[in-house]
């Protein structure tokens, strides 16, 4: 039963694990997917922000005002030249107000002039030296001046109207400078992760990372001591063990700034959720095998053990054993079963011992009464046979008679037995043979049988009725005849007797007949002899024993008796030696 219960168990947790492995599968390639993508479209919208700015200092740049700023100015006075210096700080500073959530810095520089405006409230100051070191062409993080310890710097782009040439100075070119601060990244990555479960920073091997405002630092650090010992690619995923803790690591490159847009978020809590049912079904299937455990074993112990032990009780009726109890303590509805069973069980032993002592009985008497109808019919021959020679003055053969009668009734009138041994049997016929032979000289005989044979115990009166049918249907009916053998042999588990003469025997269809005789019930017609002898055999020895009857390799009749030998019969059995046959040579008679 509780194989069973596991047996139905395992396919489920099987299904269930492989099903929850393949969802935990296309949740974190959907989420990496998802991420990748959110983190790319962030550092989409700052490329956007700084192409605005590029392309806004480049506009900005070819505006007359601005060209005007850095010209000659021969003509103008000193009123134009302020007035020009005004237009162009409010054009700069009415561009960082329409972009207030982007806010940037511009500053014009004129080399013709030597000047600088800004659309700060701080002063600024024409210095060339200043200018062709950040003349890079691209953007870059600070601009060369010393800053205050824990402030971050600022990003940087200088743009010179020289065609064709971004990075160099020749001595007429104007310069507009753009930068904007760190804060401005730092708004980008609140606002991302105020609308996801990450925790982004913007990072550049090298330099101080950009955080986002709520980010941890200590996580941050551990991260960044991760990225610095990696070679960063344009984008990268992975995850990483920080804090023994599992972060999906994303990062994407920025192209105008070259810096990384990192995204760090906690596998766990993404999975959590799954996980969290996941294990809640495995201890639910903990609960319910244990549940199932414990209902099987109630189960045996209420119903399954009182079902076996019922079983065997019956199996011990079946087998005979009809004394078999069974014991209860539980006080259920088994006990009440048992209770019948027990009751059954002794009604049938009384029920089968009743029957049996009937069935010995009637089978004594059917003993009894089948030796008595084969002692009269033996004597009535007997005292014909002495009458006869009595007419006849034949003394001698009187006496013999006589003889071999009187030894033939002290054999027959010991009833206390009903079984006797082949060999007392075997010397009965020799007294019978010998009366017969005196009565009919043409008869000879010869019988031979195993010694092992002898001591087989068989019903008294075995052999008299066949040897009887032989001289009499055999011998006596014909007058050139005169031989009788009797020969014995263990084969295949049986005894077996063979009593032949050289009589006219007996045609196909007559054995056919008396043998299909012997197996029905006795009729008036049929004599009782070979009928009666049959049937003890099968009182004896059981149904496979039996008479039959051939034809004698004589030429006359064959009867053959066959008993099954029992296992004792077949143990006390030992092998015929060669040449062993003084019985049948003591008993020759020719």
């Amino acid at each position: 039963m509780n194989g069973l219960i596991l047996i139905l168990f395992i396919p489920i947790v099987i299904l269930f694990t492989y099903s929850n492995g393949t969802v935990n599968n296309v949740l974190s390639k959907e989420l990496q997917e998802s991420n990748t993508k959110q983190l790319s479209f962030l550092s989409s919208q700052i490329d956007s922000r700084i192409n605005q700015t590029m392309d806004f200092v480049i506009t900005f740049s070819r505006d007359p005002n601005v060209q005007k700023f850095n010209g000659l100015n021969i003509w103008d006075d000193r009123y134009d030249r302020m007035q020009t210096r005004y237009v162009v700080q409010e054009k700069m500073m009415l561009q960082s107000g329409v972009t207030n959530i982007w806010p940037v810095q511009y500053t014009v520089y004129s080399q013709q002039n030597k000047e600088a405006i800004s659309n700060t409230s701080i002063a600024v100051d024409y210095d060339e030296t200043y200018l062709k070191r950040n003349m890079a062409g691209k953007w870059t993080y600070g601009d060369g001046e010393s800053v205050p310890a824990g402030t971050l710097k600022a990003f940087y782009w200088f743009y010179t109207d020289t065609f064709g040439q971004q990075g160099t100075l020749k001595g007429s070119n104007l310069v507009v400078k753009a930068s904007f601060g760190h804060e401005n990244i730092q708004n980008m990555l609140d606002t991302y992760k105020a609308g996801g479960q990450g925790d982004p920073f913007f990072y550049h091997k090298g330099e101080s990372p950009i955080l986002n405002r709520s980010a941890s630092q200590p996580l941050a650090d551990e991260l960044i001591v991760y990225l610095d010992g990696q070679s960063l690619q344009d984008t990268m995923q992975k995850v990483v063990r920080l804090e023994n803790k599992k972060y999906l690591v994303s990062a994407v490159k920025s192209p105008q700034l070259e810096w990384y847009l990192v995204d760090i978020v906690p596998v766990d809590q993404i999975m959590g959720p799954i996980s969290s049912s996941r294990n809640l079904f495995y201890l639910a299937m903990v609960l319910l095998f244990a549940v199932g455990l414990s209902a099987s074993v109630l189960l045996y112990r209420n119903v399954q053990r009182p079902i076996r032990k019922l079983v065997r009780g019956l199996q011990s009726v079946q087998r005979g054993d009809f004394s078999v109890q069974i014991d209860s303590k539980a006080n259920n509805e088994f006990s009440f079963l048992f209770y019948r069973f027990n009751d059954m069980s002794r009604q049938i032993q009384g029920l089968i011992e009743n029957v049996l002592n009937e069935k010995l009985r009637a089978r004594e008497a059917t003993l009894k009464q089948l030796q008595a109808q084969i002692n009269p019919h033996f004597l009535y021959n007997c005292l014909g046979y002495i009458i006869n020679m009595a007419q006849m003055k034949d003394e001698e053969a009187v006496v013999s008679m006589g003889y071999n009668l009187s030894s033939y009734y002290r054999y027959i009138t010991r009833l206390e037995k009903q079984t006797a041994t082949l060999d007392e049997e075997v010397k009965l016929i020799v007294n019978y043979l010998d009366i017969q032979k005196l009565r009919n000289g043409r008869i000879h005989y010869s019988i031979d049988i195993p010694e092992e044979m002898l001591k087989q115990r068989v019903p008294r009166l075995l052999l008299q009725p066949i040897v009887e049918n032989a001289v009499i249907h055999g011998v006596g009916k014909s007058y050139s005849s005169g031989e009788i053998t009797i020969r014995g042999e263990i084969a295949d588990g049986y005894c077996k007797v063979y009593i032949d003469d050289d009589g006219p025997g007996m045609n196909l269809e007559g054995q056919e007949a008396l043998n299909h005789k012997m197996r029905e019930p006795l009729q008036e017609e049929m004599g009782c002899g070979l009928w009666n002898t049959h049937q003890r055999i099968i009182h004896q020895f059981g149904d496979r024993s039996y008479l039959s009857f051939k034809k004698s390799p004589l030429g006359g009749f064959r009867t053959e008796i066959i008993w099954e030998l029992t296992t004792e019969d077949e143990r006390q059995s030992k092998p015929v030696q060669q040449g062993d046959n003084q019985h049948a040579d003591d008993h020759s008679r020719r």
